[in-house]
């Protein structure tokens, strides 16, 4: 059959043939390891029974979709609630406050989603640490040795903030030198952090803490049983006793394989949890005579009881209905060619993880660097109240970014001679240098104007209410141009109830066209300020999920525009066209590679190209050709 869909088109010129002979050898290539990398029987790559047909739903009623993704996010109330009950907090935080005290770090290791997630509780850790020096705190170890003490390490670096780094998770090796090169030691403490529970690049730096005698932690989502059954990698990490393990499991994901949504929302709570009881001890080592506040034994309790708030009022027929005019709005700017610009703050790396994901999740054009016109402008982009763009990515990660930098040399001791090049091309590619071409400072403006049809969106927390309320704030300053401009206005307001009233008020007389979503928080005293970290990107992942469901993007809970970026992707992408065009996993692994084949130079290029596996369907089910079937499904959406 594979033969028959190549043959559909006219006869094949000679490139067309050596195009073939090349995808043909790359699926031969997949297919003799794809043993590894097949994992439809995860329950986190199984479908969502509450959101089954979302997509169906989202057509007719935009706040309905919204309610069924909120009741899926009620997995994470539930295991949240398993987890707190369970007493495990305690153990963990005590692990890392033995690490601190002897003067070791903290690593939280991931890649894709979790690799910002584990960019994010860096950010998050660093920025109370920012806020005690700015207080004067004075104490021994200083704030500053404190902030300096949690690492992140991402497959690909800080540069895969932006965007995915190809390939990278898929090397244990890799996982490997990016800790080891940040110095893990024995007395250090890591998270090795994989929604699947599968990720090689992570099982290797789980591996390299337990070489150098550092305490190791493995957290992921998946069911045991499972893993163990079907991964070999996974299973001899679950079942080395050295390892402690933190299963995670909430269920199949609200959108099938996207494990940006649930997995690593539970992921961020649980964590969050511990930091918080770390941070609790800590200071009342170091500030003996400070303010009252939660004794660390009651953190899992308090978190709980305000994590079924904040769940209850995005949940709310109030929030849901202001959420859905929010997507309406962003649905409508994509839909016609234009674009959309964040500007946010102390969410910044919040409003950047959401943004970041929907490019391999629905195919949608990644961040545009500021000086390669010949891309696909990005359909979102995020600018922080920075002149200039290194002073935009510091703040943002409150940190310097650090990426990838090896040597030709250092890539071949990783790789195969054959994969040298093609590795090293890449490598070259992700550099600090490479990052800041990505100008998210005031400095980058002047690089995406907004204009009529565009859109420009506020995200402001409580604490910065001042920013969107004052003339010369710089959320009130950035709005109101953007509006000068012609573009349309939208704002995502997080804070207390108290605080609502002040900002309809000004919204009234302002800009009564404001497309305003006011999500409440509860009232809480929680240092990392947990539950709004993760009410929010609840929020942003409901907000970002129905807008591409309402493009097309989504087919039930499937995910037909996901981007295979790595190993585990080619396979999901497989697994995908199996399902819809009932060809069996090589056909559909050939007939997937050829597809990759021919829209690759667009993928490299930056610039917008059609879902490979909408392009498969489509050649099965019509026989055509590639560019006759991506003629009729783009004509379809």
């Amino acid at each position: 059959m594979h033969g028959n869909l190549r043959g559909a088109d006219n006869e094949p010129n000679k490139c067309q043939t050596l195009m073939s002979e090349t995808s043909d050898r790359r699926s031969d290539e997949f297919l003799k390891i794809s043993d590894q990398f097949q994992l439809g029987v995860l329950t986190t790559e199984s479908s969502h029974p509450v959101t089954a047909n979302l997509s169906e739903t989202a057509k007719r009623d935009v706040s309905a979709a919204l309610g069924l993704l909120f009741e899926a996010d009620g997995d994470n109330v539930r295991k949240y609630r398993e987890f707190a009950g369970s007493g495990r907090a305690h153990g963990i935080k005590e692990a890392v406050l033995r690490a601190l005290r002897n003067g070791g770090k903290v690593f939280f290791t991931g890649c894709g989603s979790t690799g910002r997630l584990s960019i994010q509780l860096v950010s998050i850790w660093r920025d109370f640490w920012q806020r005690q020096r700015a207080r004067g705190l004075a104490c021994s170890p200083t704030p500053e040795d404190f902030e300096s003490r949690a690492l992140s390490v991402m497959a690909g670096g800080d540069f895969a903030l932006i965007k995915s780094v190809e390939g990278f998770e898929d090397f244990t090796e890799f996982g490997k030198k990016q800790i080891g090169d940040l110095g893990v030691s024995a007395k250090d403490v890591v998270f090795a952090i994989t929604e699947g529970g599968e990720t090689s690049f992570v099982i290797g730096t789980a591996w390299k803490g337990l070489e150098v005698g550092a305490k190791v932690y493995f957290v992921y989502n998946n069911p045991d049983d499972i893993l163990c059954q079907h991964v070999k990698r996974s299973r001899e990490v679950i079942q080395e006793p050295r390892i402690e393990k933190i299963n995670l499991t909430t269920g199949p994901m609200s959108i099938t394989g996207s494990t940006r949504m649930q997995a690593t929302t539970i992921q961020l709570c649980v964590i969050l949890t511990v930091l918080e009881m770390v941070l609790r001890d800590l200071m009342k080592e170091l500030e003996p005579k400070g303010p009252g506040a939660l004794d660390s034994a009651s953190v899992p309790s308090e978190f709980l009881k305000k994590l079924v708030e904040m769940h209850g009022s995005l949940a709310s027929a109030e929030l849901r209905s202001q959420l859905a005019k929010a997507v309406s709005l962003e649905e409508t700017v994509y839909r016609s060619g234009h674009k959309n610009s964040y500007f946010a703050d102390r969410f910044g790396i919040d409003v950047l993880t959401d943004t970041t994901e929907r490019s391999p999740t629905y195919c949608s054009p990644p961040f545009r660097k500021f000086d390669d016109t010949t891309a696909t402008e990005s359909w979102s982009f995020l600018f922080m109240p920075c002149q200039d763009t290194p002073m935009a990515w510091e703040r943002i990660i409150k940190r310097q970014p650090k990426c990838v930098e090896w040597t030709e040399q250092e890539v071949r001791s990783l790789v195969s001679e054959d994969k040298v090049a093609r590795t090293y091309e890449i490598v070259r590619k992700i550099s600090t240098a490479e990052l800041m071409r990505f100008k998210v400072g005031l400095d980058g403006l002047k690089f995406r104007p907004l204009g009529k049809g565009d859109s420009a969106v506020g995200i402001v927390s409580e604490t910065e209410k001042a920013s969107l309320l004052s003339p010369d704030g710089f959320h009130r300053r950035q709005l109101e141009a953007a509006q000068k401009a012609g573009a349309q206005i939208g704002l995502i307001f997080v804070g207390r109830k108290e605080s609502f009233k002040e900002v309809n008020d000004f919204l009234a007389k302002w800009n009564p066209q404001c497309v305003a979503v006011l999500a409440p928080v509860p009232n809480m005293d929680l240092l990392l300020d947990g539950v709004t970290r993760a009410g929010l990107k609840m929020l942003l992942n409901a907000l970002s999920t129905c807008t591409m469901v309402r493009l097309g993007r989504v087919m039930g809970n499937y995910m037909i525009w996901v981007v295979p970026s790595n190993l585990k992707l080619i396979d999901r992408s497989t697994r995908y066209i199996q399902r819809l065009t009932g060809l069996d996993y090589q056909a559909a692994n050939r007939l997937l590679f050829e597809i990759i084949e021919y829209v690759e130079p667009r993928m490299k290029a930056d610039q917008a190209y059609p879902p490979v596996v909408g392009i498969a369907v489509m050649r099965v089910r019509y026989k055509l050709g590639n560019q006759e079937a991506e003629k009729r499904l783009m004509a379809a959406l």
